[in-house]
This record gives structure tokens, C-alpha cells and sequence, in this order.
């Protein structure tokens, strides 16, 4: 059974665990959690203005939706979350996360630091990375099916075991990026090439 609202008529939390909390649409904003976990929780559509969070893990919640403005994001993972339609360019400055196993079809990371930010086995589907610095960031096992990245700074950047992942090197920095096969045989294509010894792309 969900339970009741804790965070009514408090702001500093420290070392918690909130689990089982149904908040979708709620205003969270103002608050500080420190080393605090959340765990298995609707929290679709809630509002995080000016919220700092500081050692956080949220595992097996659903966040679709939610407003991050000036949240402040420091050593936060999410694990197991959905993260459907967020809007990451939002957030307060040099935020530091990391994503396990979490949908985050439809996301926004616009003009965003994520150096060296790790994303392991995720949906990053139909999502828009614009103008992201993503130098050493660390793309595990992820999937890209219509994701878009433009003018962004992959440098050093790893994708192993990527699927549908396309890059083009016109509207990216790409120097020394780690990109499964299949990635850079959509790009000979894409240039109209054919890429000798797979079957569906030999001269007849």
C-alpha cells in the first residue's frame, strides 16, 4: 500500500530510505536528500526546482515526465528507472550520474556536461543529444533506435555493444571514439559505400 507523503513540511533529509511512495505530479522542490535512497516509487510528473540531491540512488521508480529545473545532481544513479520524456538540459550545473538498466526514450540532453558519464544497458531511444559535452562517457550495451546526436563532443567516447547507433562525424567531434561494427557500416552507407565480407552489402 503507498504510503502517505514524508517529505510534508520538511527540507533536509539525510541517509534515508523512501520506498513505495506513489507522488506522481507532486512538488518536491526546495529540498535537500543527502545519501538517501528511493526506491520503488511513482514519482511520474513530480517537480524538482532547486532540489539538491547528494549521494542518491533511485532504484525501480518511475520519474517519466518529471520536471528536473535546477536540480542538482551530484554522484545520483538510477537504477532500473523509468526516465521516459525527461528534460536533462534543465538541470543544475555539472551534474554527476550514472544510468543502469533505465528507459530513457524521449529524453532531452541539450548543451550538458556528462564527462565520463556511464549509461549501462539502457533504452535511449528517440532521444536528442545536442551540443552535449560527452568526452569519455561510457555507452554499455545500450540501445539507440532513432536517437539524434548533433554537435556533440564524443571524444574518447565508448559505445561497446551498441545497437542502432549512428553517428556522423560532420556534426559530432569524434576523435578516438569506440564504436561497435555495425556502427560504422551504417556510416560507409550512409556515404554510399559497400562494406566487403557481409552479405547484404556485396556487389552483385
Amino acid at each position: 500500500m503507498p504510503v502517505a507523503n514524508p517529505f510534508e513540511g520538511k527540507t533536509s533529509f539525510e541517509e534515508q530510505t523512501f520506498e513505495g511512495l506513489a507522488l506522481e505530479r507532486e512538488d518536491l522542490g526546495g529540498r535537500e536528500f543527502y545519501g538517501c535512497t528511493f526506491r520503488n516509487s511513482k514519482l511520474a510528473e513530480t517537480r524538482w526546482l532547486r532540489t539538491r540531491l547528494e549521494e542518491c540512488t533511485f532504484e525501480g521508480c518511475d520519474l517519466s515526465g518529471a520536471d528536473f529545473t535546477m536540480l542538482s545532481l551530484r554522484e545520483v544513479t538510477f537504477l532500473s528507472c523509468r526516465l521516459m520524456g525527461i528534460d536533462f538540459s534543465k538541470v543544475g550545473q555539472f551534474p554527476n550520474v550514472s544510468f543502469e538498466d533505465c528507459n530513457l526514450r524521449y529524453v532531452s540532453m541539450v548543451s550538458i556536461p556528462l564527462r565520463k558519464t556511464t549509461f549501462r544497458r539502457c533504452a535511449i531511444k528517440e532521444a536528442s543529444f545536442f551540443e552535449a559535452d560527452l568526452v569519455e562517457a561510457k555507452f554499455e550495451e545500450c540501445q539507440f533506435a532513432e536517437t539524434r546526436f548533433e554537435s556533440c563532443d564524443l571524444r574518447k567516447a565508448k559505445f561497446p555493444n551498441a545497437q542502432d547507433l549512428f553517428l556522423d562525424p560532420a556534426r559530432n567531434r569524434l576523435k578516438d571514439t569506440h564504436v561497435p561494427l555495425e556502427t560504422a557500416i551504417l556510416l560507409a552507407r550512409s556515404f554510399g559505400m559497400r562494406v566487403l565480407g557481409f552479405s547484404d552489402s556485396r556487389d552483385d
